[in-house]
């Protein structure tokens, strides 16, 4: 009770030091102290205070009218919490800067007002936003500002902002490459144009009726809420289109921006809507309301990734999602032939271990020997791939893709979440026949080009090399499991590589270049021009993704070092090659704890690996496709309960009553793209 006496004890000192008298000043610091001091006092002593001194009330009124008198509030519509550049980098450095700056706004504007009166406009809001109804609408009551939005003056605000807002939209959503995004409208008329119209001939009817009134059967505003209607469609079907003809960087922002431009434009309309008495309080509030709203949001770069980077990231899921649907298997015959797959990947890592360990002894210096290592693993990792082999940790950052889109799709039910266990359990069987077949194979082919090289330079080249690949594998003389975890992330890296080349490629239209481009044609011939089109269309991405992993994985150890960083890689299938010639260098004699520790942590990496590069994939699949994260709880919950329930069927083919619907949403899955092109 004390705190609140002395805090209204502070708000009433306030009043008395400001508003004891007619104040004719137009300085906003009296106006920023009354609202800091009533934020720390009970709001009902507030407004008590006023009724108990009308003198107080009368000149804060006046105070209140005074300084809002004449300052147009426009900006604050049209420009707040909107993109303001068609691309995303310049639009980030213009809100960091704006943080750090704040850029010199005209004094004589609402939008020049609140930043100088408000430091924590989320806050204010919020602080507004708890405030009991009834007490809001006295205050406004008594300052007479209870119908402020059947003004003259805010009309013309609200109907100006609105054409400002149609005038630019309409001028990007006329942009070549956006109409290209929604050819669904070629025939039609422009939805944009229209509204424009509309919003042109409400403007002109109120400069000759100025007491113009809208209501919800009005012709008028229904027309304008048509409009909109469609020009959001337009957006949405954009969007759609993009996994159909790719998408750029400048599109998405302007796609973004269209569509906060005219949900602007639907929210300002709706301000104009009187069909009650109770009506116009509601809206006078509804204005302060959203003019704060929105003013909170300025600058703030956490939404400005949020909403530039999450379709982006769902084309990425969704071209890695399709290449996803070859990773999981649901028959035995699937199953046996990932193992194969596993095998021949197995087999050319075996051949990279004893390369690198070769590599090492080459004199130079760490950036040349990250040339070489990033080469040696580049070419080996396209050998694989081009070869239709596996690399068991490729497969997490396909597959998260893929179940994501096949969970969003079904919906979150207990049967459906029961067919998504399910569905793990299928992707962790062939996560695990393919562990089985990289390690199995690539373990006795280190073994044997080790045991022929020996052969053939009469001396065991492993031995100077053994004590540290097996340092290595112990991780508590070695950071085995953060080197693994790298690893995972790079992985993770490499899909979102995938991702992005594939969408490029479908937005530049590169296949379609390359078969019709003249100069092939004449050369090679108009058949080689199509044959090299589909073969840039099928595994460009793939190349381009398993290069660059193979970069990152051979550089991060000789760059580290020259930094003086403890930074390298562990990869389950290189960590088994390198058990082995590890194990060979010693000439298989090493202590039962060397050999048992190295063993399990062959595995431990394997876990890492999956881990990271799984749980970074579903991150940002989950967040593509705007999944409720509060429903992933659940999902885990039926996952392992499933795992309870039939242990075996993750690690072996075991039939399951969900495997025909399994095989069709697969299918499904891998026609998606095929059909839209």
């Amino acid at each position: 009770m004390k705190l609140l006496s002395s805090s209204t004890k502070n708000f009433e000192s306030v009043l008395k030091k400001y508003f004891s008298f007619k104040n004719e000043t137009l300085s906003l610091e009296p106006l920023a102290e009354f609202l800091e001091s009533i934020k720390k006092a009970d709001f009902t002593s507030v407004l008590n205070c006023f009724k108990a001194n009308p003198d107080l009330k009368d000149n804060f009124r006046y105070y209140i009218h005074n300084i809002f008198k004449g300052r147009p509030f426009n900006l604050s519509l049209t420009e707040a919490n909107i993109l303001s550049e068609n691309a995303f980098f310049p639009e980030l450095k213009k809100r960091i800067l704006n943080k750090i700056l704040p850029p010199v706004e005209n004094e004589n504007t609402i939008w020049y007002l609140i930043d100088n009166i408000s430091f924590r406009p989320k806050k204010d809001l919020e602080y507004l936003h708890n405030l009991p109804e009834n007490e809001v609408d006295e205050f406004l009551y008594m300052l007479e500002v209870d119908n402020f939005i059947q003004k003259k003056e805010v009309k013309k605000e609200l109907i100006f902002s609105m054409n400002i807002l149609s005038w630019r939209v309409t001028g990007m959503a006329l942009e070549v490459e956006v109409v290209r995004m929604a050819p669904e409208y070629k025939n039609f008329d422009n939805p944009f144009i229209a509204l424009q119209n509309e919003l042109e001939a409400l403007a002109e009817d109120f400069k000759t009726h100025p007491e113009i009134q809208l209501h919800s059967k009005d012709s008028r505003y229904k027309q304008i809420k048509i409009y909109i209607e469609q020009c959001q469609d337009f957006v949405n079907i954009a969007f759609k289109n993009s996994s159909k003809y790719g998408i750029s960087g400048k599109i998405n922002q302007s796609l973004l921006k269209i569509r906060q431009q005219n949900q602007r434009i639907f929210e300002i309309v709706q301000l104009l809507v009187i069909d009650r008495d109770q009506d116009i309080i509601i809206k006078s509030k509804q204005l302060i309301f959203n003019v704060l709203s929105y003013k909170s949001h300025k600058n703030n770069i956490a939404e400005l990734f949020n909403d530039s980077t999450r379709l982006l990231s769902h084309l990425i899921t969704n071209h890695t999602a399709e290449t996803g649907t070859h990773y999981i298997t649901s028959s035995k015959k699937e199953y046996i032939k990932m193992f194969y797959k596993a095998s021949g990947g197995g087999i050319i890592v075996g051949a990279l271990c004893v390369l690198k360990m070769l590599y090492g002894f080459m004199p130079g210096s760490d950036f040349f020997h990250a040339f070489l290592y990033a080469l040696n693993y580049a070419m080996g990792f396209i050998m694989i791939y081009l070869m239709s082999f596996t690399l068991a940790t490729k497969q997490p950052a396909m597959t998260a893709a893929t179940m994501t889109k096949v969970l969003s799709e079904q919906g979150n039910t207990k049967r459906n979440n029961t067919e998504f266990a399910d569905l793990v359990s299928k992707l962790f069987r062939s996560q695990f026949i393919a562990f089985v077949g990289n390690v199995l194979l690539s373990f006795p082919i280190a073994l044997i080009i080790m045991y022929g090289l020996d052969v053939f330079f009469t001396q065991n080249l492993a031995v100077e090399k053994s004590d540290k690949l097996l340092k290595d594998l112990d991780p508590f003389q070695s950071k085995a499991i953060l080197h693994a975890c790298i690893a995972g992330f790079y992985l993770f890296i490499s899909g979102i590589i995938s991702g992005t080349i594939g969408n490029n490629s479908v937005f530049f239209q590169i296949p379609d270049r390359i078969a019709k481009n003249m100069g092939i044609k004449r050369v090679f011939g108009a058949k080689f021009a199509k044959s090299l089109s589909k073969y840039y269309a099928k595994n460009w991405a793939g190349i381009i993704s398993n290069f660059w992993f193979g970069v990152f994985l051979g550089a991060t150890a000789p760059i580290g070092l020259f930094f003086g960083l403890d930074l390298d890689i562990r990869h389950i299938t290189f960590a088994a090659g390198n058990f082995a010639i590890g194990l060979y260098g010693k000439d298989f004699s090493v202590g039962s704890y060397t050999f048992w520790i190295s063993f399990l942590t062959v595995f431990m990496i394997g876990f890492f690996n999956f881990i990271v590069s799984f749980g970074l994939s579903m991150f940002l699949a989950f967040r593509s496709r705007k999944l409720n994260f509060g429903e992933v709880s659940e999902i885990y919950r039926e996952i392992f309960s499933y795992f309870m329930r039939h242990p075996l069927k993750f690690f072996l083919p075991i039939r399951s009553r969900f495997d025909e619907k399994t095989n069709n949403m697969m299918q499904n899955t891998m026609l998606t793209k095929s059909e839209d092109q």
